[in-house]
């Protein structure tokens, strides 16, 4: 007995997205860890899955890729434009450390937070309130960085003011040759950003949903909540937000180039996203499942080794 043979008729049937095709997750996710790198029809040729051995090691090499990429178009007199997520984090603190090992600066980067919580009117919390996204990133990556960090007019919130706005400022920004990379982590519903799943209902085509770049007080999936009850909330429930405002594929899937992350590693053998990451690399592009997409652009997706699994049931 297990989970596809109790499905039909329980209360998950109406709970998970009706686009989901269930056989085929599990089918992503009974894949041997050794099996993770090989290479699908559908990845682009310079996607890499990068596994790390630790947390640690997770931080340092993601933060690295980061760092190297401001250098670099720094070094080429390029403008840089990241779209960037609060979690993974642990990232954040190596892009400083390498910076300003390097003495590099960041005046020619230009950041937009790729979402933040807030209300069914896309109304969000004061930025100043901790567990606000735009907190999060001033005190992990703007003030750390000092005297080498991004301009303030050059720091972008998903604000239900200025998330409209995103669209035309990285239009404008790649017109004058900017490089825009998307850094990223991966929901428990296989969302990026706060893009959920349940979104490809309210399209009629493939580009139709491709074209969207941004949505405002978006309704969030119960299990993203759960998802961040318990890996920002310390398990409080009640205090996540049920809406978020978000980019949209429009914007995400533009990327020159996507740094991805996967640490959902919980301790004592329990973890949440190893099913997030084989399904990624595995499903195959589709509106239902948005992080599909990303093995379809240039880029690395870092991973702890332990997400690969095997993903086999286990008593902790």
């Amino acid at each position: 007995m297990n989970f596809l043979s109790t499905y039909k008729g329980s209360m998950m049937e109406k709970f998970i997205p009706e686009g989901w095709d269930m056989a085929k997750i599990e089918k992503c996710c009974s894949n041997a860890p050794s099996t993770v790198f090989d290479r699908q029809p559908f990845w682009h040729p310079d996607f890499q899955p990068v596994a790390c051995s630790d947390l640690n090691e997770f931080a340092v090499f993601m933060g690295h890729e980061i760092a190297k990429e401001i250098r670099d178009t720094k070094e080429k007199g390029q403008k840089a434009v990241f779209i960037l997520p609060v979690g993974p984090m642990g990232m954040y603190k190596w892009v400083t450390y390498f910076l300003r090992e390097w003495n590099v600066d960041a005046y020619h980067v230009h950041c937009f937070n790729m979402d933040e919580w807030s209300d069914e009117e896309g109304n969000t919390i004061p930025p100043e309130t901790k567990g606000s996204f735009q907190d999060a990133m001033e005190k992990a990556l703007y003030g750390p960085l000092g005297k080498l960090t991004v301009p303030v007019s050059q720091r972008n919130f998903a604000t239900k003011d200025n998330l409209p706005l995103y669209k035309d400022k990285i239009a404008q920004l790649k017109a004058e040759g900017a490089r825009l990379v998307l850094v990223f982590g991966i929901g428990r519903v296989f969302h990026i950003a706060f893009w959920e799943p349940h979104f490809a209902a309210q399209y009629k085509s493939v580009d139709e949903w491709k074209a969207q770049t941004h949505k405002i007080g978006a309704q969030l999936h119960p299990l993203t909540i759960e998802q961040n009850a318990l890996t920002s909330f310390k398990s409080r429930t009640t205090l996540v937000p049920c809406y978020a405002n978000t980019i949209g594929p429009g914007l995400f899937l533009q990327a020159d180039k996507v740094i991805g992350g996967c640490d959902g590693v919980l301790g004592r053998g329990m973890q949440w996203q190893g099913m997030s990451l084989w399904v990624t690399l595995r499903y195959s592009p589709d509106i239902w499942v948005p992080s599909s997409f990303m093995p379809t652009l240039p880029g690395k997706l870092f991973f702890l080794r332990e997400l690969a699994g095997p993903l086999v049931p286990e008593c902790n």
